[in-house]
């Protein structure tokens, strides 16, 4: 990745889960690579859980979860679902401030 977020995949041994891990900032800079990069992985993927770790995510723009919500999208389409784990605290608000915690599978606050 050119910018400064950076994206980690790990497979699980369930079979139904391609775990990602994001970090770093995520925002317009990077959100259409993230974005396509993501996307590429459910439509590739033979599993049924895009689960993404945005524990790590220092700043989280609107542009970035605009992307989020396409990967989600694309991602669905495909049949598979795309999970939210682990929100830090930028992450967490962005999600929040938008309403968006049903769409990821977030608990609602």
């Amino acid at each position: 990745m050119s910018g400064s977020a950076l994206i980690m995949y790990e497979t699980s041994n369930d079979g139904v889960t391609l775990r990602a891990a994001l970090s770093g900032e995520l925002d317009l800079r990077d959100a259409d690579e993230v974005r396509d990069n993501l996307a590429a992985a459910a439509k590739a993927s033979t599993y049924q859980v895009l689960q993404i770790d945005v524990s790590e995510v220092t700043l989280m723009d609107s542009y970035a979860l605009g992307a989020l919500v396409s990967v989600r999208n694309t991602a669905a389409a495909a049949g598979v679902t795309v999970t939210l784990v682990n929100p830090s605290p930028p992450v967490a608000k962005a999600i929040q401030v938008t309403g968006l915690s049903d769409v990821f599978g977030l608990p609602t606050e």
